[in-house]
């Protein structure tokens, strides 16, 4: 007799489809048996808790790897495998589509997505000893030559889930900074990107065996008594020195090339220039934007994280006021906090800016998702008070409903597409507008021999009035508190 606790496999599956029937309210709780007793609130029904379920429609269309120790990442067909513990499907499945453009982005090709439903990762494999039995046979069958995981693995994950597939496995960590090396181009660039992938790999070096043996050696133990006797340094010691020295010496030279790009900040600020810094998340249209707004030339490509070394370019308004605006590299869910943390001194073009232009794909199925990825990583930097206009991009691919959404949640929204023009004139007069004016006003005789004074005034302050006299040029104007400092000298003293 069948026992009426124990759901059959056919009632499971049924159950199952029913939880993915897209007519279902997302999120919505899976019936179980016990809810035809009582409602005893949400809970996993068993048989999905324990499965991996595979991802529909992120396939791109194994030799054993054991020495692993400072590989390079060599990605070509790829198995992705992530854990849901928490929110929709929606977004389970819209994390696993984010790491396979990631995937593709390092070039490798996208051969099968699985997913499993847990209520946090597994301490030891990340998605249990179980399910990492199973996903070797998928790797098997799709000849996968490498795992991609949809989060940051600890080195003891990685390495027994490593020997649990037996070929290569990667988190989303490691891809990401693989993309950043591919794409790194200036000196800076190159640095801060090093820089993060050390950090990154300095607790994942192995060794085997006795390799990983801590005894000193020769004479530096002859005193040392039991358990210091041994063959000395091994190598995986030497190579944790040796990394920590290159750290060392790549954080001076970021420091150093951060001090450059202060000072030319300084210099900005000096004259009076307002900065403009173009932000957002990777691939929403930052660099287009750019070229829109300047005729910058910069690289655009449809891809993740195609730029990271920042651009800054001259650009005008309406009114003769210079000002500058800078692309800068784009953010994503779950970025890396080595990353942010090695390249503070490129984000601080947005910290010490007077305006932000929040970039954000409107084409994009969660962009409130991305606006709030990109000002959690604002606020890392200290950029969170910085003023912001939010720029939904590709307008000409959005649907015309999430673009009415994004337009009343965000009372700045301005709404334009890059690649047609559509809303550019809104978005400069917004900008325009945003700019912060001159605050100190003056008056001054400023004598023909110190031509360059006027033109500074011209260019970084607002004229009011201009005169010739036989003195001098007269001129009422706005100007920065310290360009006005300099004109003091020749202020107009006024008449009793």
């Amino acid at each position: 007799m069948t026992n009426p606790a124990v759901a059959s496999e056919a009632d499971i599956d049924t159950r199952y489809a029913a939880a993915l029937d897209e007519d279902a309210a997302p999120g919505a709780p899976y019936e179980t048996d016990d809810q035809l007793d009582g409602y005893d609130g949400d809970q996993l029904d068993l048989s999905d808790r324990q499965a991996l379920r595979r991802v529909v429609g992120l396939s791109t269309e194994l030799e054993d790897v054991t020495e692993v120790e400072y590989r390079q990442l060599r990605l070509e067909r790829v198995v992705l495998v992530g854990v849901w513990t928490e929110g929709t499907v929606q977004d389970a499945e819209t994390s696993m589509a984010e790491l396979a453009a990631l995937a593709e982005t390092a070039g490798s090709e996208v051969l099968d997505a699985l997913m499993q439903r847990r209520d946090k990762p597994d301490a030891a494999t990340f998605i249990g000893s179980g399910k990492a039995n199973e996903l070797r046979e998928v790797v098997i069958a799709t000849g996968a030559d490498t795992v991609v995981v949809d989060g940051e693995l600890t080195p003891g994950q990685l390495i027994a889930l490593e020997k649990a597939v037996k070929v290569k496995v990667i988190d989303r960590t490691a891809l990401i900074l693989d993309i950043f090396a591919q794409h790194a181009k200036s000196r800076e660039g190159k640095a801060q990107v090093s820089l993060a992938q050390m950090q990154y790999m300095l607790p994942r070096l192995r060794g085997w065996g006795e390799s990983m043996s801590r005894q000193a050696g020769g004479r530096v133990a002859g005193g040392g008594g039991i358990g210091t006797r041994g063959p000395g340094e091994t190598k995986i010691e030497t190579d944790r020195r040796r990394i920590r020295g290159a750290m060392a010496k790549l954080r001076r030279e970021i420091k150093e090339m951060g001090t450059a790009r202060d000072t030319q900040r300084s210099q900005r600020r000096y004259k009076g220039v307002p900065a403009v810094a173009i932000a957002g998340y990777t691939n929403a249209g930052k660099s287009s934007l750019l070229n829109r707004l300047t005729g910058a030339g910069v690289l655009v490509e449809n891809a993740l994280f195609a730029t990271l070394d920042p651009t800054v370019r001259k650009a005008e308004a309406s009114d003769g006021r210079p000002y500058t605006i800078a692309d800068t590299v784009g953010f994503v869910r779950h970025l890396p906090h080595q990353l942010v943390e090695a390249f503070r001194s490129t984000l601080e073009e947005v910290k010490d800016a007077d305006l932000v232009l929040h970039v954000v794909d409107g084409s994009h199925p969660h962009p409130e998702l991305q606006l709030s990825t990109v000002r959690q990583v604002l606020c890392e930097v200290g950029a969170k008070d910085v003023r912001e206009i939010v720029v939904v991009n590709k307008a000409d691919a959005a649907d015309p409903a999430v673009l009415d959404r994004l337009v009343r949640n965000e009372p700045s929204a301005v709404v334009v597409s890059a690649r047609t023009g559509e809303g550019l004139d809104e978005l400069r007069s917004a900008l325009e507008a945003a700019l912060p004016h001159p605050d100190v006003e003056v008056e001054v005789v400023v004598p023909y021999d110190r031509g360059g004074l006027v033109a500074r005034v011209h260019s970084a302050g607002e004229v009011l009035v201009e005169e010739h006299l036989g003195e001098g040029t007269r001129l009422v104007a706005r100007v920065g508190a310290a360009l006005a400092h300099e004109l003091n000298a020749y202020a107009v003293v006024p008449t009793a």
